[in-house]
C-alpha cells in the first residue's frame, strides 16, 4: 500500500474506531451501562456501536461490503465506513450506495453510480433500482462474503430504504452471501403499526410487500420479518445486531443521537413524524412542501386559501393544529409560484396519528379546494403510496375521515399479529 494510505488508515484506526468504541463501551456491560447514562438514565447504543465494542466479532474472517448512506454514523458523527476502513480488525472491501447515494450527493430518484470513494479508495457500487439477480451479480462482482446494512429509516412503508434492505437481502441469498443488519431507532417510535396494509397487486419500490403504512418496527425487526414471512422459500443467512437502551415509546431525541438527514427532504426527525401521513400528497397535484425549508409540513396549491386550514382544524385531530400558510416552492410541483395551503403544527406527538392526519387532510382538501385532483402525470401513484385503491376511491366518493380509516382495520389487525412475532424490544 502507498505510505499515505497507511498513514490515513492508522490515523482513522486511532481516532475513528476509538471514538466509536468509547461511545459504545465494553460489550459485556452494554445493557448494564445503559441504565447509568443518557436521557432518562439511559444511553442508546446503535447496532454499529455494539458491533465495534465487540471487536467486530460478527465480521471476523470475512470480506465485508456495507450498504449505507450519510446516516451511517457514530455518536460523534464519524461515518462507519471511515471508521471500519481505518480498523485492521475489519476487511472492508466494498460499499453499496442506495437512492441518493453513499455520500448523499443525489436528489430524489437519483443515485451516484459506480465510482471509487475519494476518501477511502473503496469501490462504491450502485444498488438503486437493482434487485433480484442483477443485484446479486453486483454482490458477486464485489467479491464480498458478508453484506452489512446500516441506514437510518424514517418509519413509513413508502420510505424506500427498507425496500433497499429487502432487495439486498433477497439478492444476497441468491449470491450466497451472509447478511448482517446493524439496528438503529425508529424515529417515530415503535409503539404501533398504523394505516392500510399494502395489497400485493400494488407492489412497487414504495412498497414491495404487505406491511402497514406506519410499520412501528426497527430495521433489524423488519429484516427478521422479511426473512421469516417474505423470503421463507429462500432466506438469507441473517444476523442482526440489536441496539441497547432503546424503548418502543422513544422518539428519536430520546437517545441523544445526531440526526443526519437520510434524504434531502427529510431534514429533521419532526419531518419524519408528519411524513408518515403527508407523503400521501405526493399522489396529488398539491405541493408536499418540496423546495421549501419545511417539506411535508407545508402543503399547498394555487387557489387554496384559509378555508382548508379551517376545515382541517374542524376535524379535531389529536395532537395537531393547522395554520393557513403561503409559500413558493423553489423546485418540484408549482416551482416559483406562490401557493396557499396549510402548515402542520404537532403540539402533542404522543397522541398525534400521522396516518389519520394525512387522510383528514386529503378529505378536507377535496372539500375546500375546488380544483383538487390526484397527480395527473401518474393518477395511480396515490394507490401505490396507500397500497390499494381504497383511499382514493373513498375520498372521491365523499367519505369522511373515520370511514376511510375504518376501512383498513381488519387487514391492520392481521398485520399486527404477524408483526408481534418479530419485535425484539
Amino acid at each position: 500500500m502507498r505510505p499515505s494510505h497507511l498513514s490515513r488508515r492508522n490515523l482513522l484506526a486511532a481516532g475513528g474506531a476509538a471514538g466509536a468504541l468509547v461511545a459504545a463501551g465494553p460489550a459485556a456491560h452494554a445493557d448494564t451501562d445503559d441504565e447509568k447514562a443518557g436521557r432518562g438514565g439511559r444511553r442508546l447504543r446503535t447496532g454499529f456501536d455494539r458491533l465495534a465494542a465487540g471487536g467486530y466479532a460478527q465480521l471476523a474472517g470475512q470480506r465485508v461490503g456495507v450498504v449505507t448512506n450519510p446516516t451511517g454514523v457514530t455518536p460523534d458523527v464519524r461515518h462507519i465506513v471511515d471508521v471500519m476502513h481505518g480498523d485492521d480488525r475489519v476487511d472492508l472491501t466494498a460499499v453499496f450506495g442506495p437512492e441518493h447515494g453513499f455520500r448523499g450527493t443525489a436528489q430524489a430518484g437519483g443515485s451516484e453510480g459506480r465510482y471509487d470513494d475519494p476518501a477511502t479508495g473503496l469501490p462504491v457500487y450502485d444498488t438503486y433500482q437493482k434487485s433480484g439477480q442483477p443485484l446479486a451479480d453486483v454482490f458477486t462482482a464485489s467479491g464480498v462474503d458478508t453484506v452489512v446494512f446500516d441506514i437510518q429509516d424514517a418509519g413509513a412503508r413508502f420510505y424506500t430504504y427498507i425496500w433497499t434492505l429487502y432487495d439486498c437481502m433477497e439478492s444476497a441469498a441468491l449470491a450466497g452471501k451472509r447478511f448482517v443488519v446493524l439496528d438503529r431507532p425508529n424515529p417515530i417510535t415503535g409503539r404501533a403499526a398504523l394505516g392500510p396494509v399494502l395489497d400485493p397487486r400494488f407492489a412497487s419500490f414504495v412498497g414491495r410487500r404487505p406491511i402497514s403504512q406506519v410499520h412501528g418496527m426497527t430495521v433489524a425487526e423488519l429484516a427478521l420479518l422479511f426473512n421469516g414471512e417474505f423470503l421463507a422459500d429462500r432466506p438469507v443467512e441473517l444476523e442482526t445486531v440489536r441496539m441497547s437502551g432503546w424503548r418502543r415509546s422513544d422518539f428519536f431525541d430520546a437517545g441523544g443521537l445526531p440526526w443526519v438527514p437520510p434524504s434531502p427532504n427529510m431534514p429533521t426527525p419532526e419531518t419524519a413524524l408528519v411524513y408518515a401521513g403527508t407523503c400521501l400528497f405526493e399522489g396529488t397535484q398539491a405541493s408536499e412542501g418540496r423546495g421549501t425549508t419545511r417539506p411535508f409540513e407545508l402543503l399547498g396549491a394555487p387557489g387554496v386559501d384559509w378555508r382548508w386550514a379551517e376545515a382541517a382544524n374542524g376535524l379535531g385531530l389529536p395532537g395537531v393544529r393547522f395554520r393557513e400558510a403561503y409559500f413558493t416552492p423553489t423546485f418540484s410541483k408549482h416551482q416559483g409560484k406562490t401557493v396557499g395551503g396549510v402548515q402542520i403544527h404537532v403540539h402533542d406527538r404522543t397522541s398525534f396519528d400521522p396516518v389519520r392526519t394525512g387522510v383528514g387532510l386529503l378529505v378536507t382538501a377535496r372539500r375546500a379546494w375546488r380544483e383538487f385532483s390526484w397527480l395527473t402525470s401518474n393518477p395511480t401513484w396515490i394507490d401505490k403510496l396507500t397500497g390499494s385503491t381504497t383511499v382514493r376511491t373513498m375520498v372521491d366518493a365523499g367519505a369522511d375521515t373515520d370511514e376511510v380509516v375504518g376501512a383498513w382495520q381488519r387487514e391492520l389487525a392481521a398485520f399486527r399479529a404477524v408483526r408481534k412475532r418479530y419485535l425484539r424490544y
